[in-house]
């Protein structure tokens, strides 16, 4: 698995784990963010490389800071 690979793989299982800390449905975070469902699981399972923009509506329908997506990765 290359590093970015890795990387976006922890990405999206941190994503995963905020989500679910704040018992959010990966269906309800995907509509907050007018995203479709398909797209957050690939985000998710690390399956795609989020623009810096993407994990900026993510972050803020998490109620989190950015920072807090990529932090100690």
């Amino acid at each position: 698995m290359t590093d970015k690979e890795e990387l976006q793989r922890a990405v999206g299982k941190r994503i995963k784990e905020l989500r679910e800390s704040k018992n959010i449905a990966q269906q309800d975070l995907a509509a907050a963010c007018n995203f479709e469902k398909s797209n957050m699981a690939r985000l998710e399972a690390g399956n795609t490389n989020a623009t810096i923009y993407t994990l900026k509506i993510i972050a803020k329908n998490l109620k989190v800071e950015l920072a807090d997506l990529v932090k100690d990765l």
